[in-house]
């Protein structure tokens, strides 16, 4: 371990922090779309020199992209590798998730950042951007079945040299998105949180030197190791499995399972994922970054007081089999890798929870229902609504869940109604949590919503929705009880109608005055629903929250002896 004192160590941490996090309010106050203005689906981070490991990732960021952002740097430095050594103010762009993580909406920058001549660091910037081209507009394509129908695809490429940008590349970009000002509004706020980020570290070895800083950043892994391991040891050893199911890929009506085995031994755990689903023919593939990543940003809501470094996984073994929907190669479609990613988390949840229930949560919702609505304007100008949408936060062992909360891959927020309403022809006739939604326990789980959407444009819309958990539940944990399974409605002359793939629907064209509704599940509950307190019930009752024969079939009687 570095040699550094402890009360320098924090203020370093602290500063280089606040690097990143300021360097994230950057974006979001300069991003054209409402997706990283107003839901902050992006992120920035320090990244080490040759191995491209996190460092530091501001905390506004999204959790998944700690672990995915450190493959794309990597992925940089091997293009750096064939191409030449990089020089001070070059920036690399790409969006190929099969090489950085995620989907292809993501657009990443790389920056190399340089002191005294020599590489220090790599500063890195991620963002959603709000279309990129593809079969659908908003890029979540429910029946793509390869990569190029779901949006244009950008290797690492040098979109700046030396500090000078390559416009041809920015064209090509713009020539290949439904909403280009958007696009390149989101393209200068992330080079301007760039351009932050290096003011901002040229400060600070100013102010430290670059020997001091360096070593506060190997003090800062080798303790994040040290703290994972403390935490491992004090768990019982053991081996437990989980496993949980995908309502299907957009293609074929087929659940795919997504099973887990977790075992602890010592100050050591594997995550074994062997027995999930074969890839898919449809886009609940994810990369290997992703499913990587995603097995930290759980064993962060396990462990919440662990830093966000790259060190934490050094006591971690994550087995991803080969010719998994969980290890995905290019090209297949990997534009609904959140859906799979969450169920990735519910799995591990549910396995952690049987050694250790009192540091898990129930199951979440487990779906964004990433649901875009797109046409033409009057004038001919198109427009895209994707939108992502809560739902009920899992209970725990200290309090019932959140209700209409965003989900656990995140600390994005949902982009507020009227943001919505006054940027796209619709209106919502609906916003509301939904009754009877939580699933029971001696701490219940959290409402999820209703969300009816009015579409205003004369000339209509295309409706395309991928969501998840139309057909299995969110799960309890502790004897907890499951949540309400997702539900989708689109109004039609007849009536209300449903999709054939329950979660999953491309192309649904709705005229001026029909709506489309969600109905989002609720979070799992906690412990046995006998145990939950009457007066506790009578409240959810009197609430709203919970109809009375529900209460009744969920937790007996007696709650109508406690009302007032």
């Amino acid at each position: 371990m570095s040699d550094i004192d402890p009360i320098t160590l924090a203020v370093l941490a602290g500063r280089m922090e606040q690097i990143a996090d300021e360097m994230d309010a950057t974006l979001f106050r300069s991003a054209f779309n409402p997706i990283i203005a107003e839901a902050h689906d992006a992120s920035h981070g320090l990244y080490h020199a040759t191995t491209g490991d996190t460092l530091v990732q501001g905390k506004s960021g999204l959790p998944i992209f700690v672990g995915v952002m450190s493959f794309a740097v990597r992925a940089v430095i091997d293009k750096v590798a064939e191409t030449g050594e990089p020089q001070n103010g070059d920036i690399w762009i790409f969006n190929d998730a099969h090489l950085g993580g995620t989907h292809l909406n993501d657009m990443r920058l790389v920056r190399p950042y340089f002191h005294e001549g020599k590489l220090f660091c790599w500063l890195a910037s991620v963002g959603h951007w709000h279309d990129l081209g593809g079969g659908a507009p908003g890029n979540y394509n429910p029946a793509a079945r390869d990569a190029f129908q779901e949006a244009f695809v950008l290797p690492p490429v040098r979109l700046s040299r030396a500090g000078e940008i390559d416009r041809g590349i920015i064209d090509i970009l713009m020539r290949n998105t439904r909403l280009p000002q958007s696009a390149e509004g989101d393209l200068n706020g992330q080079l301007g949180a760039l351009d932050l980020g290096v003011r901002r570290m040229d400060e600070l070895l100013s102010e430290y030197g670059g020997d001091t800083v360096a070593a506060a950043l190997e003090a800062l892994s080798d303790r994040a190791d040290t703290l994972m391991r403390a935490e491992l040891t004090a768990l019982p050893d053991g081996r437990w499995e989980a496993e949980d199911f995908l309502d299907n890929d957009g293609i074929t009506d087929t659940p795919l399972p997504i099973r887990v085995a977790l075992e602890i031994s010592g100050d050591r755990m594997v995550l074994d994922f062997a027995g999930s689903a074969p890839r898919c023919e449809g886009p609940v593939n994810i990369a290997l970054p992703t499913a990587v990543a995603t097995a930290y940003v759980a064993i962060k809501h396990i462990f919440p007081a662990l830093p966000a470094n790259a060190g934490v996984m050094r006591a971690i073994d994550v087995r991803i089999p080969e010719g998994s929907l969980l290890a995905a190669e290019f090209p297949a479609p990997v534009g609904g890798y959140t859906e799979t990613i969450l169920r990735m988390i519910d799995v591990i949840f549910c396995a952690a929870s049987q050694a250790a229930p009192d540091r898990v949560v129930a199951n979440a919702y487990g779906t964004i229902n990433a649901l875009s609505l797109a046409g033409r304007r009057s004038d001919g100008r198109p427009w895209v609504m994707f939108s992502f949408y809560g739902g009920g936060h899992g209970a725990s062992v200290e309090s019932d869940g959140l209700n209409h909360g965003n989900a656990p891959i995140s600390t994005a927020t949902i982009p507020p109604m009227e943001i919505l309403e006054a940027a796209y022809p619709v209106m919502f006739r609906q916003w509301a949590l939904r009754p009877d939604s939580a699933g029971a326990g001696r701490h219940r789980g959290g409402l999820g919503a209703i969300y009816e959407i009015e579409v205003l444009e004369e000339n209509g819309a295309e409706v395309f929705l991928f969501g998840e958990r139309g057909r299995f539940a969110p799960k309890g944990v502790a004897g907890g009880g499951e949540a309400a399974v997702n539900a989708f409605f689109y109004e039609t002359p007849e009536g209300w109608q449903t999709p054939a793939m329950v979660s999953k629907m491309r192309g649904l064209t709705l005229r001026q005055g029909q709506a489309v509704r969600l109905e989002t599940p609720g979070g799992g509950g906690y412990g046995s629903a006998s145990a939950r307190a009457a007066a506790d019930v009578a409240r959810d009752v009197a609430r709203g929250v919970l109809g009375a024969e529900a209460a009744d079939r969920a937790y007996g009687t007696a709650w109508r002896e406690a009302r007032t």
